[in-house]
């Protein structure tokens, strides 16, 4: 790290006539002896934290266009060689060393979506849930309320929904709903991510090698 440059930040500090003035948050110049000492630390700080930020984030931007890169030119070479496509048919690859000790994997990740017979599907089920005694199949329930109930964002819960096709019940208007919620199914669009992971020996669990900072 020690060749690593923070990105220059302007310190945020503007002279007139001879007095130092910062902008507050609406864009107004306050006097800098009338801001507290513990929001100047807190400026230094977050600046310093930026400054290291953004080169860290092209080198991160850098390093994702570089492999894809490579990778493309390493499927061309086995295209050429061996009129051969490289990867499984959704686009899955993993490109592994002699050794067995370093793999990058390239995964590209469908991104789902519901269309309006989602909410035929729930009309459904919510009549096979009436109909069924308070009692019984408590579990059921209590998927069905987690599968349909939205988050913070307005979002369905699309794990919970895929459960409930995998239940296995007989009840005809059940089925019919199951067959709504396949036909809901949307993607509409898909987001490739590379994962690249070590190990120190053939026996050893692999180890991610983290770039995500949430991760590290």
């Amino acid at each position: 790290m020690s060749d690593f440059k923070p990105a220059p930040i302007p310190n945020g500090r503007k002279e007139i006539d001879g007095n130092i003035y910062m902008r507050d948050g609406k864009g107004g110049l306050q006097p800098i002896e009338n801001i507290a000492a513990r929001d100047l630390l807190q400026d230094e700080t977050t600046r310093k934290i930026i400054g290291h930020a953004i080169p860290l984030s092209d080198q991160v931007a850098r390093f994702k266009e570089h492999t894809f890169e490579d990778i493309g030119a390493f499927e061309a070479i086995l295209a050429q060689e061996y009129n051969a496509t490289f990867g499984g048919k959704k686009g899955n690859k993993t490109l592994m060393t002699v050794d067995g000790l370093y793999k990058v994997e390239v995964r590209v990740a469908d991104h789902i979506d519901f269309g309006p017979e989602l909410q035929i599907a729930k009309q459904l089920v919510d009549e096979c849930l009436n109909e069924w005694s308070a009692e019984s199949r408590p579990e059921i329930r209590s998927i069905v309320t987690r599968a349909f109930n939205t988050d913070k964002e307005g979002q369905i819960n699309r794990a919970e929904v895929f459960m409930l096709l995998r239940l296995e019940i007989s009840d005809a208007r059940w089925q019919e709903a199951m067959r709504a919620i396949k036909d809901a199914i949307r993607v509409v669009g898909s987001k490739t991510y590379v994962r690249c992971s070590k190990r120190d020996s053939h026996d050893a669990a692999w180890q991610a090698i983290t770039i995500d900072l949430a991760k590290a």
